[in-house]
């Protein structure tokens, strides 16, 4: 039996239109075009609404000049955070392009893929990530002189800044089925798959935000640091998007460094903060914490990985900070649950409700007989499909539509969202299912762990795995057999017995995660058959 839910928000009107229009043409833009949208808190420079604007169609029109770029054309931006990426990424969609965001260091092997799978037409990287970006290109085929260097301008692009642009932007005909986005998931299994997300994909989930959102961020009196990098679907709809759509100035840093994060708060008077959990748990754990004034802060909202209810409490207590809690995927652009300000206190430990304009189901899982399920979601901001992948598409919805996300949660009687763990990611111990996302969230709460990941180890015996942590030792504590057996004890005087830790406990220096937070289990699970863990 599948529960279904509606969003218990009003339903938000969602305009025919395309994602530039939204953006740059919109006629009840609260703030004035010379506003500072970005700003680079190191060098001081900025870029208004206006500049922002004026850049972009001098870009997209280069585009056109040089490539005779045209509608549904893949540019790949292949660069780390600068203010010169909301540019790019705006000019390709004034001209009908496609922003296809590639994490920018992959290395060269895997960089060829979606560059062949995309059929790019050019790349835009810097010096960096040109050594890279050269091999790459010369292995998918893509001529050379496709590659723009953000950080050396060639003099073609420079002809477009003085040109009429405004009446060469081509309308996009149907922004249903139009792309504004390719994005690539991480791949469980198998190479990456482009996530095909369409203007009206783009559009409906900005304004799912913004209904829930809007009224609480002021313009002229907020600013926002964003450290998450804008090639994950979380930084282009927050960083870059609702900045535009906001008015709220967006202090932009390549990537978290803690001295330099907390050194931009002090000094700007940063009152909101886009963050993972790891940022999180470096501002609690780390001593030197207490010698910047983070005061301004109002709050901190965290995505893109499962955020331990121990960190909430610590943020709360130490940091004096509310830490709000959103929850989505790529595949719904990709925002699908958000907790409104007042909730981040009162509902601490849930991702959030359903957004406006969203349906979802809740589907048993085979073998589990609690309250935890499937999520199954349906809206506007649900993707196209998966480019060049049928079969991956068509086993990714119901019968009736619904995106199958492969995350196991529950939702309480107020629609409040509750996730447990992902539907691969769960270890099968002698039939039961166990949530590694649940063992990690206890195992933080021992003194001596400073980071974990737990995942499952061959038992010997056929469809069962045992539940091992990995752990990094926290300051003052020793990374010995003791320690070890007295966080195995912990976590399993708080579980119940298939739950706990028979795998046992490994120190690690680190925890390796992806750009957005999330545990690369799969790297875990190499070192393990590789016999390094």
């Amino acid at each position: 039996m599948h529960s279904c839910s509606t969003s218990p928000f009003p339903p938000v009107e969602i305009p025919p239109i395309d994602l530039w229009t939204c953006l740059f043409e919109r006629p009840d833009r609260p703030f004035p075009a010379s506003h500072p949208l970005f700003v680079n808190p190191v060098s001081g420079r900025s870029l208004s609404f206006h500049e922002v604007r004026q850049q972009a169609l001098h870009f997209g029109q280069g585009l056109q000049r040089q490539w005779d770029w045209q509608p549904g054309d893949v540019l790949v931006v292949f660069a780390p955070n600068a203010l010169e990426v909301p540019v790019v990424v705006w000019g390709t969609l004034a001209v009908g392009g496609v922003v296809c965001p590639i994490n920018p260091q992959y290395r060269a092997d895997e960089l060829v893929h979606p560059l062949i799978d995309a059929r790019a037409r050019a790349i835009v990287t810097t010096s960096t990530q040109a050594p890279v970006v050269y091999e790459a290109v010369a292995r998918a085929g893509l001529p050379r002189d496709r590659v723009i260097l953000l950080d050396q301008p060639s003099p073609s692009w420079e002809k477009g800044e003085t040109a009429p642009v405004a009446a060469r932007r081509p309308p996009v005909r149907d922004p249903d089925q139009a792309l504004a986005f390719l994005v690539y998931s991480s791949g469980t299994t198998g190479l990456p798959k482009g996530v095909m997300l369409s203007h009206r994909n783009m559009v409906a989930n900005l304004l799912q935000n913004a209904a829930v959102d809007q009224a609480q961020m002021a313009w002229d009196h907020d600013r926002a640091l964003g450290v998450l990098p804008f090639f994950h679907i979380y930084g282009i709809t927050y960083l870059l998007n609702y900045t535009v759509y906001s008015g709220v100035p967006l202090y932009v840093l390549p990537r978290f460094q803690f001295a330099p994060f907390c050194d931009i708060i002090q000094r700007h008077r940063i009152t909101y903060a886009y963050a993972v959990p790891p940022v999180i748990l470096e501002l609690v754990s780390n001593p030197r914490t207490a010698h910047y004034d983070l005061s301004s802060l109002r709050l901190i909202v965290s995505a893109a990985a499962p955020l331990a209810l121990e960190l909430i409490h610590a943020a709360r207590h130490q940091l004096r900070l509310p830490v709000r809690q959103a929850y989505g995927m790529s595949e719904c652009a990709p925002c699908t649950h958000l907790q409104t300000w007042s909730e981040a206190t009162s509902h601490p430990g849930s991702v959030g409700r359903l957004l406006p304009n969203m349906t979802s189901k809740l589907a048993p899982i085979e073998g589990e007989t609690g309250r935890s399920k499937e999520l199954w979601l349906k809206g506007p901001n649900v993707f196209l499909g998966y480019l060049n992948n049928p079969q991956a598409t068509a086993e990714s919805f119901s019968d009736d539509g619904y995106y199958k996300t492969g995350d196991v949660g529950y939702e309480d009687d107020q629609g409040h969202f509750y996730l447990t763990d992902r539907l691969k990611e769960l270890i099968k111990y002698n039939g039961f299912q166990v949530a590694p996302a649940e063992l990690e969230a206890i195992a933080l709460g021992h003194p001596a762990v400073a980071d974990v990941a737990v995942t499952g180890v061959p038992s010997g015996q056929a469809g069962t795995e045992l539940p091992r942590a990995y752990v990094v030792v926290a300051n003052g504590h020793a990374a010995d057999p003791k320690t070890g057996e007295a966080i195995a004890e912990f976590v399993g005087e708080r579980v119940i017995g298939y739950k706990k830790l028979r795998g046992g406990v490994h120190f690690v220096p680190s925890i390796p995660r992806n750009p957005s937070g999330k545990i690369l289990r799969r790297e875990l699970k190499r070192l393990q058959r590789e016999a390094k863990l």
